[in-house]
């Protein structure tokens, strides 16, 4: 437990670790993987290389400084990270190994200002998260076991259905190989699957594009150029093969209430958008179903999403957006004008898609003036809970 000594240190060197936190970063995941190999699967090589990993883990660690003395607070800023974990079946005797490393990176970079009396300090800091983060992952997996169809750990699922949805999305229909019942998850949540390629495991997290039915569940997936695990999906796997599933995550999902809804995607960012659509709409709510694609081609789930507007023709209107061809409502990019037009009044705000998107997208809503609390987003990738905190 962190004494008075360690806060004062912590927060005397605070300012050291921010302006260092990036070298540290870019320290800690070779030092880790070079250390401990069994680790490194967990982790998407894409978002190693872009940098994308490193900055979640290094805005995770040091906005817990501030959030710490505010546990309420820290629990629901910690929510996104518990959810990617959950998708990865990360267990506590995994968090040892990034504490032990993170120390050694932070020592490495920052040379004899790290004192024993400052790396006591913050590996208690880091201690104290792992264990809140523990904590709160186990009570998820405990609830989910405990759901009817739910399991702990991974569960086998067989591919039973394939779907083209466009040039670069395929969609893939699963069933569990033991026939047992399959437990809901809510709307907008992506699930983890592990796959194993070259004899190792690999983990990815794919949005559930349909809504929950008890019997299967349905990811849609875009080939990535060089993408080990969607080419796997797209070029190698084919109905009757299994894979494995983890526990449905995520918070992007619908907040209770009636006032009408945005839902905006982006690409590949469609694939959660259904499901909350669909789900509104048996709510009765007014749902503007806003999406972008590059062209036809590329436009995954027209026809499904047509067929929903002919069923709530009082309750969904669809409008689609192309860069470029024709067949959309319009050509171009969605802005800040074509949300001004389409935008109920007091709606609330579901925006998933290429970061360039979403940042349009955000700006443009916070200048027709939607408040922060009625705009959710998800990023495809690393968290990044904190970052806003």
């Amino acid at each position: 437990m962190l004494n008075r000594d360690h806060e004062q240190l912590i927060d005397a060197t605070a300012p050291l670790v921010a302006e260092h936190l990036d070298a540290i970063t870019q320290r800690f995941y070779p030092l880790m993987f070079a250390r401990h190999p069994e680790v490194k699967p967990l982790f998407n090589e894409a978002h190693q290389q872009d940098g994308g990993q490193p900055r979640a883990l290094a805005g995770a660690v040091l906005a817990y400084v501030g959030l710490r003395q505010d546990p309420q607070q820290a629990r629901g800023a910690l929510a996104t990270v518990v959810g990617k974990h959950i998708s990865l079946g990360i267990q506590p005797d995994q968090y040892p190994i990034v504490g032990e490393c993170l120390m050694a990176a932070i020592g490495d970079v920052l040379g004899d200002a790290v004192t024993p009396e400052v790396a006591a300090a913050w590996s208690g800091l880091y201690e104290e998260l792992a264990g809140l983060l523990i904590e709160l992952e186990e009570q998820r997996y405990r609830e989910f076991e405990q759901r009817p169809g739910g399991w702990r750990g991974t569960r086998a699922f067989r591919i039973v259905e394939i779907h083209q949805e466009s040039a670069v999305i395929r969609s893939f229909v699963l069933e569990p190989v033991d026939g047992r019942a399959v437990a809901d998850h809510e709307p907008g949540q992506f699930i983890g699957v592990r796959l194993t390629l070259d004899g190792k495991p690999v983990y990815r997290h794919y949005s559930l594009s349909d809504v929950p039915n008890g019997a299967r569940y349905r990811i849609s997936i875009k080939r990535e150029p060089g993408g080990r695990a969607s080419c796997h999906f797209h070029d190698v796997l084919g109905v009757g093969d299994t894979l494995e599933l983890l526990p449905p995550a995520g918070d992007l999902t619908l907040v209770d209430g009636d006032e009408p809804l945005l839902l905006a995607s982006g690409g590949v960012g469609q694939t959660p958008m259904l499901p909350l659509a669909r789900q509104a709409l048996a709510q009765g709510r007014r749902v503007v179903y806003l999406h972008a694609a590059l062209d036809a081609e590329h436009h995954a789930f027209a026809h499904e999403v047509a067929a929903l507007a002919d069923a709530h023709p009082k309750q969904l209107q669809a409008v689609t957006v192309h860069e470029s061809g024709d067949g959309a409502d319009h050509i171009g990019r969605i802005d800040r004008e074509l949300l001004a037009h389409l935008l109920p009044e007091k709606a609330r705000c579901y925006f998933v898609g290429p970061q360039g998107f979403m940042t349009a997208v955000d700006r443009a809503l916070v200048d027709l003036g939607v408040p922060a609390e009625r705009r959710h987003y998800e990023h495809f990738g690393p968290s990044r809970p904190l970052d806003a905190a």
